[in-house]
């Protein structure tokens, strides 16, 4: 079983990601694709993550029954902040039989040599980059575990969904639409 990784935050959870992770399971090598909830990105401002549980519960609502993808909470119980060497070794150890591989932007290769054990991770796992607009060209790009893939571009971005909420726009279009009742019923990004 070959399986992507899709990390992020999910706050919230988007028509954007479902879009791509769709696309990665239909058109590339991949089996299914796994939404890992990130409790907190070493990158990003903790205060503005909802709770993790309830990001990953949104994980859940826009996967519903699909065969196609699962959702993973694996960093809740890693040391914070996650780094992604990490989480890879754990899921070898948990699922010794599958192979795993990176989902990840075009704008994140060009960086990806400043992540933790970056060369280890290209040694036993691809990277399936999708593209991002004005991107320029990375060191990695030709680099053998790097799989370049023709995704659709969303320009669609969780920032984007929670200042629009702020701001009292309907963004029922832009999430699944149980992930919309929830955000709605629980009053997410609304303060």
């Amino acid at each position: 079983m070959h399986i992507g990784l899709f990390f992020g935050s999910f706050n919230p959870i988007h028509i954007g990601h479902m879009m791509l992770a769709n696309y990665m399971a239909e058109f590339t090598e991949l089996d299914k694709v796994w939404f890992v909830v990130s409790p907190h990105n070493p990158l990003k401002e903790k205060s503005s993550l909802l709770n993790q549980n309830q990001r990953l519960h949104m994980v859940n609502l826009a996967i519903g029954d699909s065969d196609l993808f699962k959702s993973s909470n694996i960093e809740f119980g890693l040391p914070q902040p996650s780094y992604t060497v990490n989480t890879l070794a754990h899921l070898k150890e948990k699922y010794p039989k599958y192979q795993f591989s990176l989902i990840i932007g075009q704008d994140n290769l060009v960086t990806f040599h400043k992540w933790k054990n970056y060369e280890e991770i290209l040694k036993q796992h691809k990277l399936y980059v999708y593209p991002r607009p004005d991107v320029l060209a990375s060191e990695l790009d030709k680099h053998p575990s790097v799989v370049f893939t023709n995704a659709p571009q969303v320009e669609i971005s969780s920032t984007f969904i929670r200042k629009s909420i702020f701001e009292k726009k309907d963004m029922s279009f832009f999430v699944p639409e149980p992930v919309w009742k929830y955000i709605d019923e629980m009053s997410f990004y609304k303060k």
